[in-house]
């Protein structure tokens, strides 16, 4: 049984090779459509299975044919993977479209909104015409 350390150096050797396939290996073009960059690996204890996170920058017709492209090309992606990494056997891959950069984008968004809504509460006027807080 492999260990937890293993399993973490294993993902992380996974996503630098997925990523540097996405770079200059996959020739569809639909994964060419959007901007796509490997934010996670996710690999199982066994190393049978690895969930692939892929975060793409796009419109969402480019997504969804990004994503498409992608799961046409694990076949492909597995049998590099099998002569890149020497492993006993190669994992199951599976893409999986990672939203939370978007969600964060959102979060942010919405905080810098409220900050220009509301008037600053800590800047009290006095009667000479400074702020308590130059004092």
């Amino acid at each position: 049984m492999p260990t937890n350390r293993r399993v973490s150096r294993v993902a992380e050797l996974i996503k630098r090779e997925v990523s540097q396939m996405l770079l200059n290996g996959i020739k569809d073009d639909r994964v060419a459509t959007g901007m796509v960059s490997v934010t996670d690996v996710d690999v199982s204890g066994d190393l049978q299975h690895a969930k692939i996170y892929v975060s793409i920058y796009g419109t969402e017709e480019a997504k969804a044919e990004t994503m498409a492209g992608l799961k046409s090309a694990t076949g492909y992606v597995r049998s590099e993977l099998g002569a890149r990494v020497r492993l006993r056997r190669t994992p199951e891959v599976i893409f999986i479209e990672d939203r939370s950069i978007e969600r964060g984008n959102k979060v942010l968004s919405l905080l810098n909104q409220l900050q220009h809504e509301r008037p600053p509460e800590n800047l009290v006027a006095v009667e000479d015409g400074t702020n308590e807080d130059d004092e």
